[in-house]
């Protein structure tokens, strides 16, 4: 069987035209494999193959851990003390061995032994053939469609395959055996069978790798792009900026009569794209990824990372697009949240807004509405702008002396005192749990606390427009926060049912 064995290893070489040490390696994985069967529990077997005679050894082994580890396999594993009883000198992160009585090759035959063999090799043929495909650094895949998987479709190049899943291919896109297909990669998956490649063909990175391709100037460091939002088949936005002044963003990104953005939308099924200037300045970037509406005024709430977009009626549809998605493209390409409103709104909610500051100025200063008022005209919407701005800006107002003013700003600095005082003693009566949620921090605790919500039970309750409006947080930050508060809901309720 020895003599076999060799023979076996020898035509597995040529005719893999692989290494006999690879072969060697992989005749002994199968026969620790075959061995393994006849232990019950995940033991661990090394056998040992003599490259010469074909002879082959088969051992037990156990990695030897510390002491205070305990044993996560007890059947491959042994702790330190009990490993130096039974060979001395046996260290951590070591194995000691046991030798067994080795299986003979005819018990799971020479034909079984041969598929398991292959098999590795094959493995580590596309593993070869995988790396030698990464070392390249490419990040479209290009390749034709090889056949569909439960919903996927596996896309060839060469002897390298991709996953494109359902969820990534453009809405409406028909794709056959055959056809060719450009894909951004998105991960390697070594764990998936076949197809390791992930790809996305609606991924923004997907049409940014596009224009770079499309645009020299890009590759060059001229432009950058800067961020992407897709619809993808439908509509898409871009925003870049220009370092060198001598090159035009937008213009050399829509190329000599359109030909390159004209390049990207054929690739992606007719995707019109938006090309925006990108601006340090948010509100100018949130007034340029909005067009082709224009816009009247804006309204920067950089706490809660927000602007208030007013426009006319001509512009209102324009601004909000089909189904919200021209606002939604805008929001997602820059960041911020976007309210689209016209004249009568905006005035509204500033009369709404001034109503409130009005409030909060005659309650915590004790004045009347004429000193509210005015301190409203001169643009003081907080108790903190009351209290430390230079105090030169507010000797500017005609209406106020000098009394007056410290008064005032007494007055703000005590409120403002009274009201942290208050703060605190109300994120006390947080609960541990609440607390302990991960993705809150104490600027988070502080708000819901505020909002009067002091347990996970509460944030749990809140729907998601709720908790940005105390928060300040996108939707989709909100709305992964509240899932999270709500996981102990569906355990309690899985362990129930299992009890039950």
């Amino acid at each position: 069987m020895n003599r076999e064995l060799l023979m076996l290893v020898d035509a597995i070489s040529r005719e893999k035209n692989v290494e006999r040490d690879v072969v060697f390696g992989a005749v002994e994985a199968a026969l620790a494999q075959a061995t393994k069967k006849l232990y019950q529990g995940e033991v661990d077997i090394r056998v040992a193959v003599d490259r010469d005679s074909g002879d082959y050894e088969t051992f037990r082994r156990w990695l030897v851990v510390p002491d205070n580890a305990g044993l996560q396999n007890p059947d491959a594993e042994e702790l330190l003390m009990d490993a130096q009883e039974r060979v001395a000198g046996a260290e951590e992160g070591e194995y000691i061995e046991e030798a067994i009585e080795s299986m003979p090759i005819g018990r799971i035959g020479a034909m079984a032994a041969k598929q398991v063999i292959l098999q590795k090799i094959r493995d580590a043929e596309r593993e070869m053939l995988l790396n030698d495909f990464m070392s390249r650094g490419d990040k479209i895949f290009v390749g034709t469609v090889k056949r569909m998987d439960k919903g996927d479709i596996i896309v060839e190049s060469g002897r390298v395959e991709g996953r494109l899943r359902r969820g990534e291919m453009i809405p409406k896109e028909n794709l056959r055996n055959g056809d060719r297909v450009r894909a951004m990669i998105m991960e390697v998956d070594l764990t998936l069978r076949g197809a390791p490649i992930i790809l996305s063909r609606s991924a923004p990175e997907f049409m940014i790798e596009l224009f770079r391709q499309e645009v020299p100037e890009i590759e060059q460091g001229l432009l950058e792009i800067k961020s992407c939002a897709r619809d993808p088949g439908s509509r898409a936005k871009i925003a870049v900026v220009s370092h060198d002044k001598r090159v035009d963003p937008i213009g050399t990104c829509v190329g000599v009569r359109g030909s390159r953005v004209n390049a990207v939308t054929n690739e992606l099924a007719g995707e019109r794209v938006d090309i925006v200037l990108w601006s340090e300045d948010p509100a100018q970037f949130v007034i340029g990824a909005l067009a082709p509406a224009n816009v009247s005024s804006i309204v920067v709430d950089e706490e809660k990372h927000a602007m208030d977009v007013v426009v006319d009626e001509e512009n209102l549809a324009i601004a909000i697009g089909r189904g919200g998605q021209n606002v939604r493209l805008a929001s997602e390409l820059t960041g911020w949240k976007i309210n689209i409103m016209d004249a009568n709104e905006s005035a509204q909610k500033q009369a709404e807004e001034q109503s409130g500051i009005r409030a909060l100025f005659m309650e915590k200063l004790d004045v009347d509405e004429e000193i509210a008022d005015i301190l409203i005209v001169e643009g003081f919407t907080s108790l903190e702008e009351v209290a430390y701005v230079p105090i030169s800006e507010m000797l500017e107002i005609e209406s106020f002396d000098e009394d007056t003013v410290n008064e005032l700003r007494t007055r703000a600095k005590d409120a403002l005192l009274t009201m942290e005082i208050a703060r605190e003693e109300s994120v006390e009566e947080v609960s541990q749990d609440l607390r302990d949620l991960e993705g809150l921090n104490p600027q988070l605790i502080a708000q819901l606390a505020d909002a009067n919500v002091h347990t996970r039970d509460e944030l749990a309750d809140l729907a998601v427009d709720e908790l940005t409006d105390i928060t300040g947080q996108s939707a989709e930050e909100a709305k992964t926060l509240i899932m999270k508060a709500r996981e102990h809901w569906f355990t309690g309720a899985a362990a129930t049912a299992a009890h039950e």
